[in-house]
């Protein structure tokens, strides 16, 4: 007979992960929606599928989930659930009030704040904790620069082309650098419940880490269903409320997003998408000028980035304190 809390565990990652498509799939598809290059259930299609092919192939970042958070030696299923609900909850609540967040540390920070609430900080590793801290703040700067960067490129590459003719090459463009995207996330946030089914097996079994094909598709369908439901008000946010965009800035912003995605996956670090997607869209809306950007609706949006990890730290202490 499984142990409960080990069938618990399984049901709550799988909410994390439809959570997490629910929410993210404003990254990959606002943009495309925002430009009117796709309608809403074409894209939202597009991205279910790809964050499927995504998170089914590469496995770095689930690893890292897995065994380089917190030691395994004293991982239990109280600092797993008390992680899970936290970010489930924050997840929720943000896509209910519109703001694209990042599944992937609020999901880490809750873990954190589980890990020393049931057994101190030694349980934390704090190397890898470190290098996902970094990202936070590298990730989001990188993407900025990349969308300003290619966004000047394209301007002078395409200074004597005729707009109608921009417009429609970049239309047809903007379709393969979504699907990159829709790719890129589930690469990088569509490994995290295959980390955490593997955690959970770990210590269910006894065995050593390690994932199972099975556990690779049930993770890979949950996202996709998650991407499936859409979180609209988060789409609108992240495509329209930032800056006005057109398909040449949607490509910029969604190809340099998804490039700094791609390498944090090759390199086993959980970065935020939200993060990425949200900063190239500023950073393409201010080559236009700066007035051009939202920043109203971008600061409230970065402040919710810096309230992630200690909202959501805190409710994953006070959930491993109660358990």
């Amino acid at each position: 007979m499984p142990d409960p809390l080990f069938i618990l565990v399984i049901i709550l990652a799988v909410g994390f992960a439809i959570v997490n498509g629910f929410n993210d799939a404003a990254n990959a598809i606002a943009t495309v929606i925002g430009t009117r290059v796709l309608s809403p259930l074409r894209a939202i299609a597009m991205a279910a599928i790809l964050n499927f092919a995504g998170a089914a192939t590469g496995l770095a970042v689930a690893m890292t989930i897995g065994k380089g958070i917190i030691d395994p030696t004293l991982l239990g299923y109280d600092i797993m659930i008390a992680g899970l609900v936290a970010v489930i909850i924050w997840g929720i609540v943000a896509t209910r009030l519109g703001l694209p967040v990042s599944i992937t540390h609020s999901f880490i920070a809750g873990l954190v704040g589980a890990g020393i609430a049931a057994a101190g900080t030694v349980a934390i590793v704090w190397e890898t904790f470190g290098r996902v801290l970094s990202s936070v703040a590298i990730a989001p700067a990188l993407g900025f620069a990349a969308g300003l960067l290619l966004m000047v490129a394209l301007m002078w590459i395409l200074r004597r082309t005729a707009p109608l003719r921009v417009e429609g090459i970049f239309s047809r463009l903007q379709i393969l650098s979504a699907a990159f995207m829709a790719y890129s996330h589930g690469k990088n946030d569509g490994q995290m419940p295959i980390g955490i089914i593997a955690m959970a097996l770990m210590i269910h079994t006894g065995a050593d880490f390690h994932i199972p094909l099975l556990v690779i598709a049930l993770s890979a369908t949950a996202i996709s269903l998650g991407t499936a439901f859409g979180g609209w008000r988060v789409i609108r946010t992240v495509g329209t409320r930032i800056t006005a965009l057109r398909p040449v800035h949607g490509f910029a912003a969604e190809s340099t997003a998804a490039a700094v995605i791609e390498v944090a996956s090759a390199l086993g670090i959980p970065v935020s998408t939200t993060h990425c997607i949200s900063s190239s869209i500023m950073g393409v809306g201010a080559t236009k000028r700066l007035s051009a950007v939202r920043w109203g609706v971008a600061g409230n949006i970065i402040l919710v980035w810096l309230l992630t990890f200690p909202i959501c730290g805190l409710i994953g202490w006070l959930l491993a304190s109660l358990f």
